[in-house]
């Protein structure tokens, strides 16, 4: 395999208003990639189409949708139909965390974050997996965690959402081989995006560098123009090394080591 050549593809980017999904339309529109833009705010995904479209002469369409809807993935292919779009490559990054006790967390909140860390994920991947295999020259990309290699206590439900989105896309990978689409799971560390605002804290992450944006896209866009691309790239070297040197504990030693490093909660 080459390099990704995204001149003439249609990406469709979850949770494109912000952060690295905002981040993969930049760098995929300015590599020729027409887009299709999805996430709630629709105010958000307007703007930047329109600044996408002016500055690098591709076509972006905003598509505003709750990515924590029901059969989301057939939603979202009758709307790409309805339009006449054809979607060639697809990013899911739209996801969310929350911080806390699993006692003491919203019941509604959390069912709202699996079924968009997890359901939208499945659905969207099953929706669309047949025509990108069929153009067979784009790229699958879904956004897990470093949280996917350890559980995180106070982030129960969240790290367990992204060890889902590393296993259910790395066996994807196996199963598209020999279709020309390049499938990838991506593991960013801690980044500056909205995360820990929306979550309620800014203490998360261990002390650990904090990436930008642009360098944990720049990963992923690396990975998949590798001549031979593995099923997931973790990304910045330190977070690599934790994601190693992790193997090498027991379960119990690892668990224990992660919850020290967490912000001390009520357990009452």
């Amino acid at each position: 395999m080459n390099a990704v050549d995204y001149r003439g593809q249609t990406t469709l980017i979850t949770g494109a208003s912000s952060g690295l999904g905002e981040e993969f339309a930049r760098r995929l529109a300015a590599r020729g990639s027409g887009l299709v833009l999805v996430a709630r705010r629709a105010d958000r995904l307007e703007r930047l189409a329109a600044e996408l479209s002016a500055e690098y002469g591709i076509e972006a369409t905003p598509v505003p949708m709750d990515l924590g809807a029901d059969r989301i993935g057939d939603a979202l292919l009758e709307e790409l139909e309805r339009r006449g779009i054809t979607v060639t490559s697809l990013v899911n990054n739209a996801g969310f965390g929350t911080f806390g006790p699993l006692h003491q967390e919203d019941p509604a909140r959390l069912r709202q974050e699996l079924a968009v860390n997890v359901g939208a994920v499945v659905d969207i991947s099953r929706a669309l997996i047949g025509p990108l295999r069929a153009h067979g020259k784009g790229v699958l990309v879904n956004v897990a965690s470093m949280a996917a290699y350890q559980p995180i206590p106070q982030m129960a439900v969240y790290g367990a959402t992204k060890a889902f989105v590393l296993s259910f896309t790395e066996a994807l990978w196996h199963e598209s081989q020999g279709t020309g689409l390049r499938v990838l799971a991506l593991s960013p560390g801690a980044t500056k995006t909205e995360f820990f605002d929306i979550i309620g804290t800014s203490e998360v992450g261990g002390g650990t560098r904090v990436q930008t944006c642009e360098e944990v896209v720049r990963t992923a866009l690396a990975a998949l123009d590798r001549k031979n691309p593995g099923p997931s790239v973790i990304s910045g070297a330190l977070n690599r090394v934790m994601a190693v040197g992790g193997r090498l504990l027991s379960r119990r030693q690892m668990v224990n080591s992660v919850g020290r490093l967490m912000p001390a909660a009520d357990p009452l």
